[in-house]
């Protein structure tokens, strides 16, 4: 597998991933995983002796997010996307995994400046009245920098770092390898579900690299407010956003991580909290359409008491039926129905193998911890947490909608609880549940999904006259075959079926060996040259066949 990333292209990047590995103290998993064999074929040698003590005296997540950090935009973006899996990873994990948000320096102004003025289309002189070259910010993909146009309003340029599109191609290419050779070589690993984790990375990259596509889901996310005032989304300028810059309006207001400022301003703490979980809660359990990552850096307190919310880079999506399975989950933990939430929970399993009486006994003890606590001391978000805690213990994971939207959860709950102390998320979050509940079965939500099914039976049964036509036909012309699979079957049958192969090759050989013997034994006379070479490449055909069979034993034995 790792000749086929043997390239040129490839070859001098996995050398720069097995360097920061290895200074990690991860040079193991390079050796593992075959990483430093491919090198040292091709002629680069790696230092194993770069291991250093302070290196490896840190904690394990530490040194993973400093090994990512180094590896560059696409593995902190990695990074970034694993601190959402809060089904894979526990919470030591993930809260040194979120610090990657912040972790990317920003690039000096001439490096951007002919992508920027490629993007707009003319100099940014041309374009803006003031354009600060110094960036008020920067992230693994981009850097944002503040401008004025030339009518007065304040707008702010989000623009894609240079050539960052091959980097990440190429990153991706590696990621996809190393995962496949990850969940092959080193099992204990498997349980995280590398390939999928990077299957997953891999579309939320490349959607994020489209800035367009940013600007699109703010835009439907702002439609679903209208008419409201306590939220603002800026507006997008679309005559110079493309994909890889994004010009919006400048949100001008106090950072979400500036309490202070907060407090300076006058403004009152709990109706913040009461409003921004108001607009999550919203956002996830009535629009299926939610900011997927509202940490502080995304939030912006405006002076009038709205809140900004910025940054749509990454969303999450939930179907009518997923956020009904949302909202029965959070309705059996806030009202302590056990049952319900075991409900939930395996069907979000799906198929995979697991004790269902054991999974709801440990739900049931763990529901009845809550039973008798007041509301307002019911912490949803950790709760969640535990939940998923609970799931990896049974080795299940989450659909990645649903990881996403308990990450949103749990960073709403800690940025309600550092405005308010008191931020009550259960009671913010029930009369959305009873709304959710009562829609699924609401009149015309009943009227709605009958319709569909009737809709789907007279289409069943108008084609079924067909289908019966053609299985008669079938039958009648002997053509009718009944096709039953099962894997275990299979496996037996080939297993079988190798056995009797070296059967029979074993008789060979052994018919070979005797009949070589009386040949050999038999010779004399004109032809005895002939019969002696005859009886020769018999016993040579005889080692072939030995050699053969004991190869194939061989071989078998090592794949059971």
């Amino acid at each position: 597998m790792w000749e086929t990333l043997g390239t040129v292209r490839d070859l001098g990047r996995l050398q720069e991933i097995a360097a920061v590995l290895i200074r990690y103290g991860f040079g193991d998993v390079v050796r593992r995983i075959g990483l430093a064999t491919v090198l040292e074929r091709t002629g680069r040698l790696l230092h194993w002796n770069e291991e250093r003590q302070e290196m490896l005296r840190m904690t394990a997540p530490v040194r993973v997010r400093s090994a990512l950090q180094d590896l560059g935009p696409t593995f902190v973006k990695l990074g970034q996307v694993l601190a959402t899996r809060v089904d894979l990873l526990p919470p030591d994990w993930i809260a040194e995994l979120s610090e990657l948000q912040n972790a990317v320096p920003a690039l000096p102004y001439e490096k951007i400046r002919d992508q920027l003025e490629a993007d707009l289309g003319a100099p940014p002189s041309q374009v803006f009245a003031f354009l600060d070259e110094t960036p008020m910010a920067a992230a693994s993909l981009a850097q944002a920098h503040r401008a004025r146009l030339r009518d007065g309003r304040e707008v702010v340029l989000k623009v894609r770092r240079p050539g960052i599109r091959d980097v990440v191609e190429a990153d991706l290419r590696l990621l996809a390898r190393l995962a496949e050779i990850v969940e092959a070589r080193l099992p204990d690993l498997r349980r995280y579900r590398p390939a999928e984790v990077v299957q997953q990375f891999t579309v939320s990259l490349r959607r994020e690299l489209d800035f367009a596509a940013e600007c699109r889901n703010a835009e439907r996310i702002a439609r679903n407010f209208e008419g409201r005032d306590d939220i603002l989304i800026p507006a997008v300028h679309w005559q110079w956003t493309c994909e890889s810059l994004n010009v919006q309006d400048f949100v001008d207001g106090i950072a979400g991580r500036d309490l202070a400022g907060v407090d300076a301003a006058g403004l009152d703490r709990r109706e913040l909290a009461r409003r921004g979980a108001d607009i999550v809660l919203k956002m996830v359990l009535e629009d299926g359409s939610f900011h997927a990552d509202p940490h502080p850096g995304n939030i912006i307190y405006l002076r009038d008491g709205r809140i900004g919310v910025i940054d749509f880079g990454m969303v999450g999506a939930l179907s009518e039926v997923r956020r009904f399975q949302v909202a029965q989950l959070l309705h059996g933990l806030v009202e302590q129905d056990p049952q319900g939430v075991a409900d939930v929970l395996l069907d979000w399993a799906g198929g995979v193998e697991v004790d269902e009486n054991r999974l709801q006994h440990d739900i049931s003890l763990f529901v009845d911890q809550y039973r008798g606590v007041p509301l307002k001391d019911l912490r949803i978000g950790l709760m969640l947490g535990d939940i998923t805690q609970l799931l990896r213990s049974y080795n299940l994971t989450l659909p990645a909608d649903l990881a996403l939207m308990i990450k949103a959860f749990l960073t709403l709950e800690g940025m309600g609880r550092q405005l308010d102390p008191d931020f009550d998320m259960a009671s913010a979050a029930r009369p959305f549940l009873e709304r959710v509940v009562l829609q699924r079965y609401a009149p015309r939500a009943l009227f709605k999904r009958g319709r569909r099914s009737l809709l789907g039976m007279i289409d069943f049964a108008g084609e079924l006259p067909r289908d019966l036509r053609k299985l008669v036909q079938a039958a009648r012309r002997g053509r009718l075959q009944l096709k039953v699979e099962t894997s275990a079957l299979q496996g037996f049958g080939d297993q079988v079926n190798r056995a009797a192969n070296r059967l029979v090759m074993g008789i060979v050989t052994a018919a070979l060996i005797i009949g070589s013997s009386i040949v050999m034994h038999s010779v004399g006379g004109v032809s005895s040259r002939w019969l002696l070479a005859l009886g020769v490449c018999g016993f040579i055909g005889a080692g072939f066949c030995g050699v053969w069979i004991l190869f194939s034993i061989w071989r078998s034995g090592k794949h059971t």
